[in-house]
Formats: C-alpha cells, structure tokens, sequence
C-alpha cells in the first residue's frame, strides 16, 4: 500500500505561530496542511469539513482553549489524533497533562530564548518523529472515516512476536528497586500504573518519561495527588526510599549512585541517549551497576528505543523486565525494541501492569 501523506489542521490563536507552524510542518516529508483556525470553535467545524488526520491545538486560546476543543472533539465521529502545543509554563504545562490524560496523542513545547532559526529547528525536530509515528497508523479505512481513531492509535504498528513464558525461577526473585521508562502516551500509561500501587509499597520507584523541564514536576505533582505512593520530581543527592515514586527532571540525566545499602539520586547534565534527556538507558545502566539481578525494570508505550540496552544488561544481570504490549501502548516502539531484542521476560497490558509490580515485589 503507498502511503499517503498526514493531514495537518493547525490550530492556534497567534496569526504569526499559525504560519510558522504551518512553514516547520510542511517542510516535514509526508505532511500536507490542509487548513489552520484561531480557536477551538472554528476548529471543530473544520474538523468535519477537512478530515486532518492530525491537529496541533494551542493551549490558550480565545472563545474555546485547547482543552475544551478537545474536550469537545472526544463527542465526535472524526477524532483527529490531537498534538497539544504548549509554553514551558507551570500552567501549560498542568494544562498540556490534562490534555494527555484526556487522549490526545502529545505535545510539543515552543522554544523560547535561542534564534529565529534555532527555534525553527527546535520544532521541526520535536515535530518530526511525531509526524512520523502517526504516518505508520494510517489506512485507507481510517482517512475514509470508517475506522475510529481511538482504535487505529491505541493498536500501535504490527507486530508479531512468540509469546513470553513466565519462567519458575521468579519464585525465588527478591528485588530491591522499581524501574521504569516511558514516552509517547505515557502521562496517561502512568496515570493507570502508579495510583495502582498499594499503601505501604516496600520498595523505591525510578522513573524517565520523556518530557521537557516544567512538565515531569506538573506530571509528578499530578500523580501525587492519585497516588498512595509518594510521588516528586527527583533531586540530586536524594536517598532513595521504599514507596517513593522518583521521576527524572526534564533536561537532565537521572542515575543511582552509592550502593545498595545507601542508594541515592545523582541528577547530572550528561549528554542526551538515544535523543532523550533523560534517557531510560542511562538511568537503567546505573540501576543495573548498584542493584543488578535485584532490579525490576519495565518499558511502557513510547516512540523509538530508548531503554531496550539497558534492559539488556539488566537481563544479563539476572534481573525481570516487563514490557507493555501492542494493543495497549499509544506508540508500540520503546516496548516493540525491547520484546525483539530479546531482553523482556513478560509482556503485559497496561491494566495488568500495577498487579504484576506488586506481586513480584512482594516475592
């Protein structure tokens, strides 16, 4: 089947932004911007006379913000996948949470203090492995309008693998440390995972998603307030606890150091892995060198494959990976990586998740 190119309707209060949007996409191979609107309103109706495959949706906007619009757009029969475009505010960002968790499929954050051109560049490269996710869901059957969105975006590419067998010798598994990477869909992913985790959850939790500055404290800040479990943005030097959820700060790297008798975040300024700081890799190669064959490391939905070496060595160790499956990830890739390479012990929907961490934990 030839692929056909992305549908784009840019949405966006600012005359200016909606140009510059329109300019950053349409040098994207694949893309074509079919229409642009000042509101959520104008949007919507758009929406039915258009038929974009995707939307980018500002956050604050006049008459219908971004929220509402989406809000809104969950009622009808086209359900454009929705990337939010938001300030690296506190606001925008609880604000770009909300819209997560609601459905829409990320975000991408505006650049601010570098060049015209360095922030051209900025969202192109935020824009373009998005972009390039939603190209490898489309079929004919969704851009005729008989399929529904929600469906093509939640079943992720496909894949087959051999199923994962549970071996005997988890009997005996004693860990000592929770790790977890995520991405694309994960706010949501996490959303259902840790709220999960019951009181008094005996061991430390870390955690990278994906995320610029601002939003991984808004993205813990929120699950705190689901959660029995502590939930903070990590810090240097902070020792880890038992039944403390520790989410790597945006823009930096997040490893273990110490030992593991007296564990403690170190929050660094190291380069990017895999295009991401923080990196699931990095921060699973230092739970690895600390607590080895005493780790549970999981992978959850998320774009490319960040996290799938540090799992292997985790699994070299002796350690059990988790891996989210297919049908429930937003994007099948982090995950996808892992199961292919070989380094996952046991593949799970997103529902069963909460209760396999809990049950391997608790030996």
């Amino acid at each position: 089947m030839n692929r056909k190119n992305i549908r784009v309707l840019i949405v966006d209060d600012t005359a200016l932004y909606r140009k510059v949007l329109r300019d950053v996409l349409s040098e994207i191979p694949g893309v074509e911007v079919v229409g642009s609107a000042p509101n959520g309103k104008i949007a919507l109706n758009k929406v039915e006379q258009l038929r974009p495959d995707m939307m980018t949706l500002d956050v604050e906007m006049p008459e219908m913000n971004g929220l509402e619009t989406l809000k809104m757009l969950r009622s009808k029969t086209l359900k454009p996948a929705v990337i939010m475009v938001s300030s690296l505010t506190q606001r925008d960002a609880e604000v770009t949470l909300q819209a997560l968790q609601l459905g829409a499929f990320d975000f991408i954050a505006k650049p601010s203090g570098g060049s015209v051109l360095q922030n051209l560049d900025s969202l192109k490269e935020q824009f373009t492995p998005k972009v390039d996710a939603l190209l490898k869901k489309i079929t004919p059957a969704f851009r005729s309008g008989s399929a529904q969105p929600k469906t093509l975006f939640s079943k992720g590419t496909s894949v087959i693998h051999t199923q994962i067998s549970v071996s005997n010798r988890r009997s005996g598994f004693q860990p000592r440390i929770v790790t977890l990477g995520v991405s694309t869909g994960g706010p949501r992913a996490l959303a259902e995972v840790i709220p999960q985790l019951p009181a008094g959850f005996p061991l430390p939790l870390v955690l990278v998603q994906h995320m610029p500055p601002v939003f991984t404290k808004a993205l813990a800040d929120s699950l705190n307030k689901k959660s029995t479990v502590n939930v903070l943005e990590a810090e240097n030097d902070m020792p880890l606890q038992a039944g403390t959820v520790y989410i790597a700060p945006g823009g930096k790297q997040m490893k273990i150091s110490g030992n593991s008798l007296q564990p403690k975040i170190k929050i660094t300024d190291d380069p990017p892995e895999n295009h991401c700081k923080p990196s699931a890799d990095y921060l699973f190669r230092s739970v690895n060198e600390i607590f080895a064959a005493k780790t549970l490391g999981v992978i959850m939905t998320g774009m490319g494959r960040d996290g799938t070496e540090g799992l292997r060595l985790l699994k070299e160790s002796g350690a059990y990976n988790i891996a989210q499956d297919e049908a429930t990830c937003v994007v099948y890739g982090m995950p996808m990586e892992a199961v292919k390479a070989g380094v996952v012990d046991e593949v799970l929907p997103l529902h069963k998740i909460a209760e396999r961490i809990s049950k391997l934990v608790k030996g």
